[in-house]
């Protein structure tokens, strides 16, 4: 296959966990993913979402009696939209694989600036289910804001995911499907330098996108290492082929295949990657192929900040539900604190309540404040504290370098610095 390599090794000289699938299990139908190492990235050129992150893979695991699924459901279009939630027509249906598909969106010029996205990001859909209503589920986007005209998501299937299931079996052009605006925090800082992207199955979505980001816009090397159960589950393989084709002196497509080589081992991967230690890394797929990966980066001494993976976790609630603001009463007498926050080139000057999360207090004000769940679940409305104190009732999603670096979850953010009346530039700053 011209200007891919396919690399063939022996099977890893460690057995793999009884039960182990780490090329090819997916993880839970319904979760999230989004929570990374290392800084978060300033904005890029030609982008309308605020300069750092958002959320990314959302609710609970689907349960088996969801199964039933149901053609003639209605779509998520008859339902109640939220707030910042928007109707998207489908445009089309890319059949990738046997288990995946693309879907492509129309956007209407009047949310355009609603759906800029980052390379590496996702959507959150709402599905229809004939036992709940509806369900939320969240994919990644694989088309690239810099080269594609459609936004697009892909879809692999997963053997017990409702929603991945109704989508592959269901979705066609002309569908209409509410959807939430792009979230995520697994966006490159800068699309210039040299990119290590490794991804296993559904993982190579995000990658993808980054992928044909940087190439498009940046000067540096690529190399993407894509791990499949076998030939057959490859996503993207035509379009990879003819991307590297295109670029073969910037492109590097390394294919580890488990059907021939075995599940990878942190030995073989450091004798692979080794050529690219020096790259940003960024790893996606399923949770023993991320641990395998990392341990091989850190075994080449690849710093912290340089490894950006995937962290799958799950929301409790409907982020299509537009939750009351639970602000103090005028009445109250309750302590607050002056807060300057930077939000897509405009700065707001707020006295911040001390009992009530910055997103809340955001939204009170009437401010366009990217969120999503409301919960800590998600990071859709991280943004960075650069003066003052601030403390999280839940930073879980959020790597001990992002915290060391200053980066909150508003949603789960209060403060801790002195009161308002010593004026603002002895409050908080805070940078979205």
């Amino acid at each position: 296959m011209e200007h891919i390599r396919w690399e063939w090794h022996s099977p890893a000289s460690q057995p793999a966990a009884p039960g182990a699938r780490g090329t090819a299990r997916p993880p839970a139908e319904g979760t999230r993913a989004g929570s990374r190492t290392g800084p978060g990235p300033p904005r890029l050129p030609g982008n309308g979402v605020p300069n750092y992150r958002a959320g990314r893979r959302h609710l609970p695991a689907a349960r088996s009696q969801e199964l039933a699924i149901s053609p003639t459901a209605a779509t998520t279009a008859d339902a109640p939209a939220g707030g910042h939630s928007r109707v998207l027509r489908v445009a089309q249906v890319t059949r990738e694989t046997p288990d995946a598909v693309s879907i492509g969106f129309e956007v209407d010029a009047a949310d355009a600036a609603t759906f800029d996205y980052q390379p590496g990001q996702f959507l959150t859909l709402r599905i229809p289910s004939d036992q709940t209503g509806s369900v939320a589920r969240c994919y990644s986007i694989s088309s690239s804001p810099f080269v594609d005209s459609e936004l697009t998501v892909t879809v692999k299937r997963t053997p017990a995911g409702y929603g991945s299931n109704w989508l592959c079996d269901n979705i066609v052009a002309g569908m209409e499907i509410q959807v939430l605006p792009p979230g995520g925090v697994f966006v490159p800082k800068s699309l210039d330098g040299d990119f290590l992207l490794c991804g296993a199955g559904s993982g190579i979505t995000p990658l993808l996108s980054i992928l044909k980001s940087a190439l498009a816009q940046g000067t540096g090397r690529i190399v993407l290492l894509y791990a499949n159960r076998d030939e057959r589950s490859v996503i993207f393989r035509d379009e990879l082929v003819e991307l590297a084709g295109r670029s073969p002196a910037r492109l590097t497509v390394l294919h580890w295949l488990e059907t021939v080589q075995g599940l990878p081992s942190r030995e073989q991967l450091q004798g692979l990657l080794s050529p690219y230690a020096a790259f940003e890394a960024f790893t996606c797929g399923p949770a023993p192929f991320m641990a395998v990966v990392n341990e091989a980066l850190r075994g080449l001494q690849v710093p912290r900040d340089r490894m950006h993976t995937e962290v799958f976790t799950s929301l409790s609630g409907d982020p299509f539900t537009d939750v009351p603001i639970p602000l103090p009463a005028a009445a109250d007498a309750v302590r607050t604190v002056a807060v300057r926050v930077q939000l897509l080139g405009k700065t707001h000057d707020l006295a911040w309540p001390v009992t009530v999360p910055l997103t809340d207090v955001l939204l009170d004000q009437g401010i366009d404040a990217p969120y999503s769940c409301r919960e800590g679940e998600c990071g859709t409305c991280t943004a960075q504290v650069v003066r003052g104190r601030v403390r999280m009732l839940r930073d879980e999603l959020l790597d001990p370098v992002d915290i060391r670096d200053g980066y909150i979850l508003t949603c789960q953010s209060l403060p801790e610095s002195d009161g308002i009346e010593d004026g603002i530039e002895d409050g908080i700053e805070i940078v979205f």
